[in-house]
């Protein structure tokens, strides 16, 4: 029987400070603080884009746990900006395709797979057995049905979304107080129309800098360590090499936290 999460990290063998070198020098984290990202899970929705990138750093960096909610198989198409993926992926299951590049990249970590849409109906069974969840989706239905649900279960929630040249992201923990603003203070209602990468088109490695970016927001959730980005937006216009953060307080006439 393999061993509990609880139990990998006890008996910190050379392979495991080899693997983690980087990480546990940094006074910031040590052996204490990467025994707790073994201890740690993390749900991630969509392993396109955004998903290549978090599931590939999160991994690395020994989150120990990690659900992947994505319904979809490779295609062509996706091969410009998921860097999980290789040609001989194509019409693969992706969330196949991305655990077996997962544990190419960690053996160690342990996957839980959903091939499925998240929904509405479905969204609070999956989040609430996940220390934190990152969105890679790509629609606004799902985006609301997640941010939802993140606040019922009190998850914090990484959220980025690309188009183009620009890229989003913030973190939601409004379930904390009136400090802290929800999903719906950022994107009230969702657009009568709804533009699709297919139809917009996105710069690949905006995908991969986004992704890298959720990655790094949930490690540092997940240890307490460093400045949160809830309450904050970041923006950035990858065409000009602009990047901007902004305030993005609680909105009192919210409908879902205010």
């Amino acid at each position: 029987m393999a061993p509990s999460l609880s139990t990998k990290h006890q008996a910190l063998n050379t392979d495991y400070l080899r693997r983690y070198a980087r990480h546990i020098i940094l006074p910031e984290i040590g052996e204490g603080g990467q025994g707790k990202l073994l201890d740690s899970s993390a749900l991630v929705i969509g392993a396109g884009g955004l998903g290549s990138a978090a599931l590939a750093y999160l991994a690395a960096g020994g989150v120990g746990h990690i659900g992947i909610v994505e319904p979809d198989r490779v295609e062509l198409s996706n091969l410009q900006r998921q860097a999980l993926f290789e040609t001989g992926d194509i019409g693969r299951a992706k969330i196949d395709a991305a655990a077996d590049r997962i544990h190419e990249i960690n053996p160690e970590c342990e996957l839980t797979l959903f091939p499925r849409c998240l929904t509405e109906a479905n969204a609070c069974e999956l989040v609430k057995n996940f220390d934190i969840v990152l969105d890679g989706s790509d629609n606004f239905k799902t985006r609301f049905a997640l941010a939802d649900a993140c606040m019922k279960e009190k998850r914090p929630l990484v959220s980025a979304a690309i188009s183009g040249f620009a890229g989003y992201f913030s973190t939601f923990k409004p379930y904390l107080g009136a400090l802290y603003p929800c999903y719906r203070c950022l994107v009230p209602e969702p657009p009568e129309r709804e533009i699709t990468c297919e139809q917009e088109g996105v710069i690949g490695p905006l995908a991969g800098i986004m992704g890298s970016f959720q990655a790094l927001e949930a490690i540092k959730e997940l240890l307490g360590i460093g400045g949160s980005l809830s309450g904050r937006l970041l923006v950035m216009d990858a065409l000009a090499m602009d990047i901007k953060i902004i305030a993005l307080p609680r909105d009192p006439a919210c409908l879902f936290c205010g």
